[in-house]
């Protein structure tokens, strides 16, 4: 009897139970907010068991663990609150809603703006949770595209996750409007009119990178790590996503470009061709004779037919006369196109053909200028006073 004359006394218009509810509520809450979250991660795993056939709960349970705390605290305060009469059931503000076909004024009170604030920061968090989920689909559909061989579902998958997030971040934004603002979605949707054409129209350059995205997952006229070259770019391709592609360049810099200018600009992919080609040209000096010169080429173009990596139609010729040289130019095509063996496989041609030039008792040519002096002619002291005597 004396507890229930205790608990029902009323303090700031509370009653001690109520008081008692919420700092229970709250306390449980806080305390155990860690160890329930881990438990519904794991119970959420199982629904994803048999899809990831492998062991992901570490990463299913860091994924959900800090979004599921986060909605559990959110929960725990709410309800804690609810427990409590608010005090201050004072209007903040009028809103026009129509009812019916009038118009009417309804009073917000302080009691629903906490609500309204709560009923935000509870979705938010159960859109973030969907989100989490939707990172670790995606960490175990990478896993088993980097089990196949094929780099197209390595390409797919990071594009899907980004369309899939998008469209979840879409629902969330349009849920919060209809939930705790009370706007008629499908009255907004379908009330755009000429805005939204607008804003389709301030879109285009996006959703022609959209569109582009698509045309390269369905032509694929390159995958994720190929080597291309577009636009002067050239580098290996990271990742294709919605609006652009990244390339990591030759010098290890990112570039993105636009995915319209993937499709619309000339791509030159050169991890599908089977050659490197290789052209070049270098001088020796005039001392050398026909003959040499001829051995010099027929022993070079020899080394590059009989050599392992290369193709039967290089060839190596007398080029012509420089200014200071004798030109030779060779041209040769690699078979491998992994670019570190392909510079040494260069590197080993170029050092024999060191080795012919040096071995015919010919050398390199260089920028060089001769001055000859003809000592055959007359040397005119004074030529004034040559014309006097005259």
């Amino acid at each position: 009897m004396l507890d229930s004359i205790f608990f029902d006394q009323i303090f700031w218009g509370n009653t001690v139970k109520a008081y008692f509810l919420f700092g229970t509520i709250l306390i449980l809450g806080l305390l155990f907010k860690k160890i329930v979250s881990k438990l519904l991660s794991k119970l959420l795993f199982k629904l994803f068991k048999g899809f990831s056939k492998q062991s992901h709960d570490v990463t299913f349970v860091s994924l959900l663990l800090k979004p599921i705390e986060v909605f559990i605290l959110f929960s725990t305060l709410y309800s804690a609150i609810n427990q409590l009469k608010h005090p201050l059931e004072v209007t903040v503000f009028h809103y026009t809603k129509l009812v019916g076909k009038v118009k009417e004024a309804i009073p917000v009170s302080l009691g629903d703006c906490i609500d309204r604030i709560f009923l935000f920061l509870i979705i938010l968090s159960i859109f973030w949770i969907i989100l989490r989920i939707t990172d670790f689909v995606a960490h175990v559909l990478m896993y088993k595209a980097s089990l196949t061989e094929s780099k197209s579902d390595d390409q797919l998958v990071p594009f899907l996750k980004e369309l899939f997030k998008t469209l979840v971040i879409f629902i969330g934004f349009f849920t919060l409007l209809g939930f705790v603002f009370e706007i008629n979605v499908l009255t907004l949707i379908t009330g755009l009119g000429i805005g939204g054409i607008a804003i389709a129209l301030a879109a285009k350059e996006s959703l022609e990178n959209l569109l582009g995205s698509f045309t390269i997952f369905l032509d694929k006229p390159f995958v994720v790590g190929d080597l291309v070259k577009v636009d002067g770019v050239e580098g290996t391709v990271e990742k294709v996503g919605f609006r652009s592609t990244l390339i990591r360049t030759t010098e290890k810099t990112m570039a993105t470009i636009p995915n319209k200018g993937m499709i619309d600009g000339v791509l030159e992919n050169m991890s599908l061709r089977n050659f490197r080609r290789v052209k070049f040209a270098f001088g020796i000096t005039y001392e050398t004779d026909a003959d040499t010169i001829k051995k010099i080429v027929q022993e070079i173009k020899t080394f590059i037919h009989d050599h392992e990596d290369t193709s039967e139609d290089g060839n190596a010729y007398f080029e012509g006369f420089g200014a200071s040289s004798l030109n030779i130019e060779v041209i040769y095509f690699v078979s491998i196109t992994a670019y570190n063996d392909f510079l040494a496989i260069k590197q080993e041609i170029n050092f024999k053909i060191m080795e012919i030039v040096m071995g015919n008792k010919s050398d390199f040519a260089y920028p060089t200028q001769r001055l000859i002096s003809d000592k055959s002619a007359p040397v005119v002291d004074n030529p004034i006073d040559l014309d006097n005597k005259k």
